[in-house]
């Protein structure tokens, strides 16, 4: 088995996911899409979103921006265009994905796993 992140286990996650992913409510998510211009999920054919781990990524850096960093909206903003300017953005939305957060979404995800595996489907009983 992998030690990858468990962000990059999929090639699209659902809104839903994305929230046990990073602890925030949906009407946050969608708040924020509008407030961030380099927030902007596909929707697949039933009209859902659905989220590139990349996007995941950078809902990482926004909430660490506003709930660590206490940047206000229009600060954050001002601080992602200028990250995207110089280069940083990247090597910033990779610090933010701290081994102590992979962990814990790869726990929450395990638990996820345990809820909705049928017993005997993954060889425990």
């Amino acid at each position: 088995m992998s030690d990858d992140p468990p962000i990059l286990k999929k090639a699209y996650y659902s809104i839903g996911e994305v929230c046990d992913l990073t602890g925030l409510k949906p009407h946050v998510i969608r708040y924020w899409e509008t407030q961030f211009e380099m927030l902007h999920p596909n929707k697949n054919r039933a009209g859902n979103r659905v989220f590139r781990p990349q996007e995941i990524e950078f809902i990482l850096l926004v909430r660490h921006l506003l709930y660590e960093e206490k940047f206000t909206i229009e600060g954050a903003r001002q601080k992602l265009r200028g990250m995207r300017r110089e280069g940083a953005l990247e090597e910033e939305r990779q610090e933010v994905l701290s081994p102590e957060l992979l962990q814990a979404m790869k726990e929450e995800l395990e638990s996820l796993r345990r809820v909705l595996t049928l017993p005997g489907m993954d060889g425990e009983s």
